[in-house]
């Protein structure tokens, strides 16, 4: 595992455990001082080999370098001019996605993704707020950091020692007590007596806790979805399932509220705006728009076809009763029902409504200085709630790019904007106010 401080001193196999359990392994060969020559390590080196770094925002630097020694394996290294370095060894297939994430103010990551930013824990990123384009970041409420000092306890014992990187099995359950494995780190370091307390090595807090944790099909339950749907994404890699925080005999367990925020989004999501506007809860996922065009369809064809003396001759004597006649009628108008876009063009038509709600809104904000509520006005109003029955998904998108330019562009505060656009779907909207509701529910950016 990672150990972290304000010297070169930490090193391991990946951060997503909650308790440290994972080998210390021997990073002398690699330049972890200095940024520039991790990347030159690996950097157009050979097939399978490459090597990067770059500056953080918070005036530090990432860089990693495919391991010389081991393909398979790849070094990340973090540094921070005040919190210090961290060293850690990944998979190389996971190492680009670790760098990503170190590019932005983590410092090293615990329990499933739970991240520190030298002063704050926070829970894994999983919220997306499409109006700022970023993940929404939670703090991890009692949380306190543990250090390498608080964890040193007895001798090195028999099997504990640090790895060299040809010796790593990536499939190898550690023996004996990780803090021994400590003692062996720290035994191979000079002048620790000051580094220790400020290694961090984990983090506790009372949402970690064993009866805080729920199973797979806790979890299942809490998603709305059955325990076999859930184990089916877990196998296959799909609908990006957390994380666990821990692993107890063999089963993965989550945190109550990683869970519960998996569920916010997978509300969120636009799959999950648009199941609050389905005709039919079922596998067609007609929107409600798209349904009502099927239907408006089926009677016109079904009129055209029992009218039209010419039609009516098209068909045999036994498929004229009126039932036959809807049949066929409904499957005609399906054709057209289902392709929506090719009769209007859905994806311009968004983006010249989302310029129009903006228009608004900056001339009502240049008229009035924000100091009262704004509006949207009728016909702009019909257009969006068109958009939002006919094409949720779109819609959905279109709302919080709105939200998030009138906020960038025109200092309109987000709530502002969400009011009014609510007032606009509830004036001059077609369905009810309650679904209107629980589709804003999912679609609008999540508070922090």
């Amino acid at each position: 595992m990672t150990l972290h401080n304000y010297e070169p001193v930490g090193n391991g196999l990946r951060t997503d455990h909650p308790v440290p359990g994972l080998p210390f392994v021997d990073d002398a060969h690699i330049p972890v001082e200095d940024r520039r020559a991790v990347e030159a390590v690996g950097r157009n080196r050979g097939e399978n080999m490459w090597g990067r770094t770059d500056k953080c925002a918070d005036r530090g630097w990432v860089a990693y370098t495919s391991d010389p020694k081991r393909l398979d394996l790849a070094w990340c290294v973090r540094w921070h001019p005040e919190h210090g370095r961290s060293v850690v060894l990944y998979r190389n297939a996971d190492s680009s996605g670790a760098y990503m994430a170190f590019m932005k103010t983590a410092q090293l990551f615990r329990a499933g993704g739970y991240w520190w930013d030298g002063a704050t824990w926070y829970r894994p990123g999983q919220i997306f707020d499409w109006a700022s384009e970023v993940h929404v970041q939670r703090q991890v409420p009692a949380a306190s950091t543990v250090t390498a000092a608080d964890m040193i306890t007895g001798g090195l014992g028999d099997r504990a020692r640090v790895l060299g990187v040809e010796d790593v099995d990536l499939d190898a359950a550690l023996q004996g007590p990780w803090t021994a494995h400590l003692a062996a780190w720290v035994a191979t370091r000079s002048d620790t007596s000051r580094a220790l307390s400020r290694c961090v090595v984990q983090m506790t807090a009372p949402e970690l806790a064993a009866d805080q944790l729920v199973t797979v099909t806790e979890m299942a339950e809490i998603a709305g979805l059955s325990p076999s749907t859930l184990r089916a994404y877990l196998t296959r890699g799909e609908s990006t399932v957390p994380t666990p925080q821990a692993v107890v005999g063999g089963r993965s367990m989550w945190a109550r509220v990683v869970a519960q925020e998996w569920a916010e989004q997978r509300r969120r999501s636009p799959d999950g705006a648009a199941s609050a506007m389905a005709a039919h809860r079922d596998s067609s996922h007609l929107s409600l728009g798209v349904n009502d065009l099927w239907q408006q369809y089926t009677n016109t064809f079904a009129m055209q076809i029992r009218e039209s003396p010419t039609l009516r001759k098209r068909l045999a004597l036994r498929w004229r009763t009126e039932e036959s006649v809807r049949e066929i009628a409904t499957e005609l108008s399906w054709t057209v029902a289902a392709d929506l876009d090719s009769i209007v063009p859905t994806h311009l038509l968004a983006r010249t409504i989302r310029g129009a709600v903006l228009d608004e809104l900056a001339t009502s904000h240049q008229l009035h200085g924000g100091e009262h509520d704004y509006t949207i006005f009728q016909d702009v109003a019909e257009m969006l709630d068109w958009l939002v029955r006919h094409e949720p998904r779109l819609a959905a998108r279109t709302i919080t790019e709105i939200i998030g330019e009138a906020e960038r562009r025109q200092g309109i505060p987000r709530e502002a904007v969400t009011q009014a656009i609510t007032d606009a779907l509830h004036l001059d909207g077609a369905l009810d106010a309650a679904e209107y509701d629980e589709f804003l529910e999912r679609a609008l950016p999540p508070s922090a």
